[in-house]
C-alpha cells in the first residue's frame, strides 16, 4: 500500500510517519484485502491537531475519517479507531450480501460546481438569474448497486452521493435524511 503523509503548516517527522504506517496498515490489512493507497493528513487550528485519513480500497471505493484531539498522536488514534470501526461495517457488510466485487467500480467523468451563496437579503430579487460559479472540477461519477452507494457515502461521510445504477444503467442520488433514515431518488 502507498502512503502520502503530510502536514499543513507542520511538519510531520519520521516516528510519526512510521507510527502511522504501522497503525494504519495493521487496519486495513486486517479488513481489506488489496488496498491501493492511503492519505493522511495532518494539520492545526487554534490549540487542537486534525487528522484525516482517506483509504482507497482496489473494489473502487474509498473510505475516510477524520478527528481532533490537544496531541497530535491522539488524533491519529482516534482517527485509526473511526477507520476501523467503518471498515469492519464494510466487511461484515460484504459478507451479509454473499457477494464480493470481482471488478473494479467503473467511474464516469462529470463535471462539478461550486456556486456562490448570496449574503444578500431574501425578499430582494437578485440581479440576474444566472449564479455565480466560484470554481469549477472533474467528479467521478461510479457505477454502484443501491446498497453499495449506501455503504461509499456511508464510508465517505457524506450527505448525498450520486451514482450510476448498475441495475438499471441511469443516474440515481442516494442522501441522508433529517430523520437519520437514507433516501434514494430513481429518476
Amino acid at each position: 500500500m502507498r502512503y502520502q503523509i503530510s502536514g499543513k503548516q507542520i511538519d510531520i517527522g519520521e516516528a510519526l510517519q512510521t507510527h502511522v504506517k504501522t497503525e494504519l496498515g495493521s487496519v486495513v490489512a486486517k479488513y481489506a484485502e488489496r488496498p491501493t493507497d492511503a492519505h493522511v493528513i495532518f494539520s492545526r487550528s487554534a490549540s487542537e491537531y486534525a487528522c484525516e485519513a482517506i483509504v482507497h480500497l482496489s473494489t473502487g471505493l474509498t473510505t475516510q475519517a477524520k478527528a481532533k484531539s490537544h496531541e497530535i498522536y491522539a488524533a491519529f488514534d482516534s482517527c485509526c479507531d473511526k477507520m476501523e470501526k467503518q471498515l469492519r461495517r464494510y466487511k461484515r457488510r460484504l459478507k451479509d450480501h454473499h457477494r464480493e466485487r470481482a471488478e473494479p467500480v467503473e467511474l464516469m467523468g462529470a463535471s462539478s460546481y461550486i456556486l456562490a451563496s448570496t449574503q444578500e437579503d431574501q425578499e430582494s430579487e437578485p440581479d440576474t438569474l444566472q449564479p455565480i460559479i466560484v470554481a469549477e472540477m472533474e467528479t467521478k461519477i461510479p457505477s454502484l448497486s443501491v446498497g453499495e452507494a449506501v455503504m461509499q457515502m456511508e464510508l465517505a461521510g457524506a450527505p448525498v452521493l450520486v451514482f450510476r445504477n448498475e441495475g438499471e444503467n441511469g443516474l440515481n442520488v442516494v442522501y441522508r435524511r433529517d430523520d437519520g433514515n437514507i433516501g434514494w431518488i430513481n429518476p
